[in-house]
């Protein structure tokens, strides 16, 4: 929708705006997959107590980290429909690149093997991406709350909510013990992943309002 309240018209691409809502989903589909089907491969792996980034390393790594590079693509498609169905002020332009950081950190730490297998070959950065990827996750759905609401508003409920949530549950997994750490990231995960669907929910109904 424009400014003035009418529908959106001229470059407004309805079917480019579905596919590339529908292929956000399908990101999360296939990380979750490639999680599932790397824990029954990975010889040894406790999915419990064995984070997610233990599977990204040894001989089966490429499993894991398809998932996580088309997670990253999943983002990017997010942030491309921020930009084509551009629905706020300074904070969705910021969220956008939110969006675009959360990919770039996805794919570097799929891209950086140096987890999992007490690698400390050159300079690690694994931790550092965990902790940006922390923070944007946190700062992104709060500054697409607001735009949202001109879709519906439920959206800026449901984005910050999920925040909140994020904000709370995120900084307890570098205090829980070992023996439980993994399935309790594989619940963070579940929020990311529960933000890029509202997201992807909310461009998919933008198209009905054309």
């Amino acid at each position: 929708m424009r400014d003035d309240g009418k529908p959106l018209t001229g470059d407004f691409r309805p079917t480019l705006v579905r596919g590339l809502s529908i292929f956000a989903v399908a990101g999360c589909v296939i990380l979750s997959l490639s999680i599932l089907v790397a824990d029954f491969v990975v010889p040894d792996h406790d999915w419990i107590a064995d984070t997610i980034s233990d599977l990204g390393a040894g001989d089966y790594e490429f499993i894991v980290d398809i998932g996580l590079y088309t997670f990253s693509a999943a983002l990017i498609a997010l942030a491309v429909l921020a930009a084509h169905v551009h629905l706020g002020d300074w904070d969705w332009s910021a969220g956008i690149l939110g969006l675009i950081a959360m990919a770039l950190l996805v794919f570097l730490i799929g891209a950086r093997n140096e987890y999992g297998d007490a690698d400390q070959d050159g300079v690690v950065i694994h931790v550092y991406l965990v902790y940006g990827l922390g923070a944007v996750m946190a700062a992104t759905p709060l500054l697409l709350a607001q735009g949202a609401a001109r879709v519906s508003r439920i959206y800026p409920w449901l984005l910050r909510a999920t925040a909140v949530v994020w904000i709370l549950a995120a900084p307890l997994f570098f205090f829980l013990p070992t023996a439980i750490d993994g399935v309790y990231e594989r619940l963070l995960g579940l929020i990311s992943f529960v933000m890029v669907c509202l997201m992807a929910h909310l461009f998919f109904a933008v198209t009905r309002k054309v």
